[in-house]
């Protein structure tokens, strides 16, 4: 069976357009939400928190800010871009035209991780006007800020065929990945906490993912950067063979 570009093309286009129409909610309000965690954390707690590791307070949260957004958005744009069609029955036409699962999953993860990595850039940039920024390594920021959308867009697709209402779409980004994030080192590197506390935090895999974006930044990170690449390699490839069962065995997209 030969690659349907033109079905993926078709796919991805549809998800690209539904950003546009709802601007305001895929970009704007997350910059606005990154501007304001600037103006609490960065002023008031940077005031009184002037340097981590050498790096400014205001210039060290941005990589947790922008891992922060990332997770979020990129949950939401690939659960909601395969949960609507099931809502709506349109599932069935795409489960039944030319194109295979393989397909299916790149249209829809591809989509949902661009328009992530979009936004992970452009906060960014916003950052950049509150803060003097330096990337020692641009190449691996790049390469972790693209991997990290891909898994967690993953994630969401994962979470979208999964959910049976708008309520489940929520729950586990709110519930789950929106905690881990807090404690996972976003605002503060985790060797200010207590030795016990630090151990515990090791176990959070959104601390290897944070820390190894933050060491493309400074050069420096809560953990190795071996370690950070393996744990998001490790999270992708998990999610791909949970992905890979679901359109084996059908579950909750054909019943």
């Amino acid at each position: 069976m030969t690659f349907n570009g033109y079905g993926v093309w078709a796919i991805y286009r549809f998800e690209m357009a539904r950003a546009l129409r709802t601007v305001w909610q895929s970009i704007v309000t997350p910059v606005i939400t990154t501007a304001l965690y600037f103006v609490v954390f960065g002023s008031a707690i940077g005031s009184r928190m002037t340097e981590i590791d050498g790096v400014p307070y205001g210039a060290f949260i941005v990589p947790g800010l922008i891992m922060l957004s990332l997770f979020t958005q990129s949950i939401f744009n690939a659960s909601f871009g395969i949960y609507f069609p099931k809502f709506t029955g349109t599932i069935y036409e795409i489960l039944s035209a030319p194109v295979s699962s393989l397909e299916i999953v790149i249209a829809y993860v591809g989509a949902a991780a661009t328009k992530s990595a979009v936004l992970g850039l452009i906060i960014l940039a916003t950052a950049a006007l509150f803060v003097p920024l330096q990337i020692l390594h641009p190449v691996w920021m790049l390469t972790f800020l693209i991997l990290t959308a891909t898994t967690f867009s993953l994630f969401g697709f994962i979470i979208g065929i999964w959910a049976n209402g708008f309520e489940q779409l929520q729950m586990i980004p709110m519930l789950v990945v929106t905690p881990l994030t807090f404690l996972g080192g976003s605002f503060y590197s985790i060797d200010m906490l207590p030795p016990a506390w630090r151990t515990v935090t090791l176990f959070n895999p959104v601390v290897y993912l944070i820390s190894g974006f933050r060491w493309s930044f400074y050069g420096s990170g809560d953990v190795g950067i071996v370690w950070s690449v393996l744990a998001t390699f490790g999270f992708l490839i998990v999610c791909l063979g949970i992905v890979f069962w679901m359109f084996r065995t059908g579950y909750r997209l054909k019943s």
